[in-house]
């Protein structure tokens, strides 16, 4: 199976950067070939054009860009759980974009 990159949206790209190093954790736990990171709003046009990712992840402080993000692109875009993202639960927010890649 093809290497997959998960793509993680934020306000400023700091918040998710915690998440991201928990995600990669679980990932290699379970042996998952992904490369995940993080971005900023601001840049993430030109990060989606430059990194092809596989899938969008929305911070929830960022779901209001989701209709903006699903019409421009032809990949999953979806927000992460609330919940997960204030626990800073990399597995479960892993499994999800795992989940809506298939």
């Amino acid at each position: 199976m093809a290497k997959k990159t998960i793509m993680l949206v934020c306000a400023a790209g700091m918040s998710t950067s915690l998440l991201v190093s928990k995600m990669q954790k679980a990932a290699a736990e379970d042996h998952e070939d992904v490369t995940i990171f993080a971005t900023a709003a601001s840049d993430a046009q030109s990060k989606i054009e430059s990194e092809h990712p596989d899938i969008l992840m929305l911070g929830p402080q960022v779901n209001y860009l989701i209709s903006s993000f699903k019409e421009r692109e032809t990949i999953p875009v979806e927000v992460i759980n609330m919940q997960d993202y204030g626990m800073m639960n990399g597995r479960k927010v892993l499994e999800q974009a795992l989940k809506d890649m298939t």
